[in-house]
Formats: structure tokens, sequence, C-alpha cells
């Protein structure tokens, strides 16, 4: 991050349990929060696409070897979650696991990789098996575009506050 996003305010999920946990968890350093009802939880930053700010929500994720999994199903919405549109338009991300943070660049699951990173992520968050047909990542009624997100998560960690580096 450039020296000015190092000094940005980073807003915080609208939803106000959503909120609850990411405060928890940056001031712990993941120590409350990195587990979300027993499954392993991250924060992560994107850029708004309309506003321009850094914003900042909690997930579930998987690993598939040096990379970082999420799951875009907005909770088995039609539309895709704000933080996914927000990576499809500039996918530089920060991520926080526990108290790890670090830079990564997000990308959208390849229509090869899809089938292989759903089976590992239904073992990892087994409640996405009952999302409604059409409503799953890469699902016809989701456009094709939509589902796993990979991100490498190679690069320095940093022990600072949000946008550092």
């Amino acid at each position: 991050m450039t020296a000015r996003e190092q000094d940005e305010t980073v807003e915080d999920s609208p939803v106000g349990w959503v909120a609850d946990h990411v405060r928890r968890y940056v001031a712990t350093d993941g120590v409350d929060g990195s587990s979300f009802h027993g499954y392993d939880a991250l924060l992560v930053t994107t850029r708004g696409r309309r506003s321009g700010k850094l914003r900042r929500t909690a997930l579930i994720y998987g690993r598939d070897g040096d990379r970082v999994v999420l799951i875009a199903s907005n909770g088995g919405s039609v539309t895709h979650p704000s933080w996914y549109l927000n990576l499809v338009d500039d996918p530089e991300v920060e991520v926080q696991i526990g108290a790890e943070r670090f830079r990564g660049r997000a990308r959208t699951a390849s229509a090869q990789e899809r089938p292989g990173l759903w089976e590992m992520m239904t073992k990892v968050f087994p409640p996405v098996r009952r999302l409604p047909a059409g409503h799953r990542p890469g699902d016809p009624g989701r456009g094709g575009r939509a589902g796993l997100t990979t991100g490498t998560v190679r690069g320095r960690s940093s022990r600072g506050g949000p946008g550092s580096r």
C-alpha cells in the first residue's frame, strides 16, 4: 500500500454483528475472532469499487497450498457480495489471519479449478452444501463468474495496523 493508503481509515462491514466480530478480531490480533462458530475466519480489506474507501469484513476461508480460498456466495443470494465485486474491480487485497497481516492479489477461480476448490470448501465449511441450486458459486444463474475466489498469500507479513505492509 502507498503511504496515503496507510493513513486511510478502514471502514468495517455495515452489518452490526460482522462489524463487532471484526473489531474483536482486530483488537486481539485474532485471538478472539479467528474462529467463527468453529470455522477458521480471516479479515479481508478491499477497496470499494464505488466509494474508493478501504472496506474490511470477516470471512470463513480455506487454504489450497499457498492460496487462501473464499466462497463468494453472499449467503445463497443471487447477488454477489460487495467484497467480491470490490475484488473484481481491484484485486489488490489485505488479509489478516490471526496476528499475521499480508498483501495479496485475488482472482476468481477458473472453471477448471472450481470443482476441486468447491469440494475442498464443503469440507472446510459444510453449511455451504445447503446453498440452493443456482445459488452456488459458478452456477449458471450467477453469471458463471462468481464463486470461489483465490489469492496468493505470499509476501511479507506485518503485525502493524490496517494498511501496513
